[in-house]
């Protein structure tokens, strides 16, 4: 997410400091401070000013800097850019309760041995401890799991600003979110999703003046079962529960598959009562499914057949 030279710029760096200034402090070349800094500027976590011939750095006031800057501040002693390089600040963005190696790893899809060498770091230093082979944040170190929140939220608010000015977040997780916007995204790394994407799978509904996309720089294509969560976490609605039940009904889905896409997205629950609507042709009590002749007649008008 950050590197460290621009972990050390922004627990650095005062108001005003130049380029040079800066380079002095760190013991850095300018021209490496200088991508630094144009590196943070374009992630929205600095602003310059120029100051004649020379340009002077000033920290953003997003939230994510501040609470940085505070725990850098306080706990002077503790090398805060060595410790959240590399995989740290994704590990502890799942650190939100006591949770051992392998559920964080499942959370966060790595390795094993890699949040095991971040959390031994940080236990190490003294933020984190271990009890009962699960982690946690010593005193008031879970503040470092708010600033993982934070500089997550803020890079997924200035990347979706930066093609879809009025868009808006709706789901998020450390390195993918779910959006709503007013005009199309053309731009890497964003997938359509909502009613549009059922489209690709034969299914016509009708649109709203709103458009949805999934951003996630792993993804190749928005398969069915994300699909069906994402309409869920869009309106989980009687209506888009039943485009959901159709969806299902026409296209071959892989339950482990599906069930894990739901765990992903907190849907467990519902994604579980849709399956077993469609097993049990309606017997599940949920106001928010249809009547199961209901169903067949939607069915019948998008000529989907229901198992």
């Amino acid at each position: 997410m950050l590197r460290r030279i621009e972990l050390e710029v922004l627990a650095t760096a005062d108001r005003g400091d130049t380029i040079s200034e800066l380079a002095t402090k760190l013991d850095h070349s300018e021209s490496y401070l200088s991508r630094a800094v144009a590196d943070l500027f374009e992630k929205g976590l600095v602003y310059t000013e120029r100051d004649g011939r020379r340009k002077r750095v000033v920290p953003s006031d997003a939230r994510a800097v501040e609470r940085y800057r505070d725990l850098v501040r306080q706990h002077s002693h503790i090398e805060f850019p060595e410790l959240l390089t590399g995989k740290a600040l994704e590990v502890l963005y799942y650190l939100d309760q006591p949770r051992s190696v392998s559920e964080i790893a499942d959370r966060s899809d790595s390795y094993r041995n890699t949040v095991n060498r971040v959390l031994k770091r940080f236990r190490d230093r003294g933020p984190v401890g271990m009890a009962d082979g699960h982690y946690d944040f010593n005193a008031d170190f879970d503040r470092l799991h708010e600033l993982s929140r934070e500089l997550a939220h803020h890079l997924h608010r200035h990347h979706l600003g930066s093609v879809a000015p009025k868009g808006t977040i709706l789901w998020e997780d450390y390195d993918e979110f779910l959006a709503q916007t007013e005009t199309e995204i053309d731009s890497a790394g964003f997938h359509e999703t909502g009613l549009a994407r059922f489209a690709a799978f034969d299914l016509q509904f009708l649109l709203t003046d709103h458009r949805y996309y999934v951003y996630s720089e792993d993804l190749d294509a928005v398969s069915p079962a994300a699909l069906c969560c994402h309409t869920l976490l869009i309106d989980d609605g009687s209506r888009h529960r039943s485009y959901c039940l159709l969806l299902l009904s026409h296209v071959d889905v892989d339950e482990p598959d599906f069930r894990e896409q739901a765990a992903t997205y907190d849907l467990e629950d519902e994604i579980d009562a849709l399956l077993r609507y469609l097993e049990t042709h309606g017997e599940v009590d949920d106001d928010r499914l249809p009547e199961w002749d209901e169903l067949q007649k939607l069915a019948a008008d998008y000529e989907v057949p229901l198992s």
